[in-house]
């Protein structure tokens, strides 16, 4: 199995919470030692989703996002934004 790419994700997008949820997502690949596509083979997506995901361009469907999650051992969380915190 080759190394994995040790390149950090270019933020491209206007978003900058799918960028730093793909960096979170490369960052964990590369600690388990994945490529990008064993990541894909494993969540049953396309090595595209993956890339996608992880430089924040296209679109990825959340089911494939939380299949990555799976497969990396991370959980997604959502939380609500305090409108009054400073």
């Amino acid at each position: 199995m080759p190394d994995p790419r040790r390149t950090k994700p270019v933020r491209r997008s206007p978003m900058p919470e799918i960028a730093r949820i793909g960096e979170a997502f490369a960052a964990r690949r590369i600690k388990l030692g994945l490529t990008q596509q064993l990541l894909a083979d494993l969540a049953g997506v396309s090595r595209y989703t993956v890339q996608a995901l992880e430089h924040a361009t296209g679109s990825v469907k959340l089911g494939s996002i939380v299949e990555m999650a799976e497969v990396l051992g991370l959980r997604l969380e959502i939380t609500t934004i305090d409108s009054t915190a400073t």
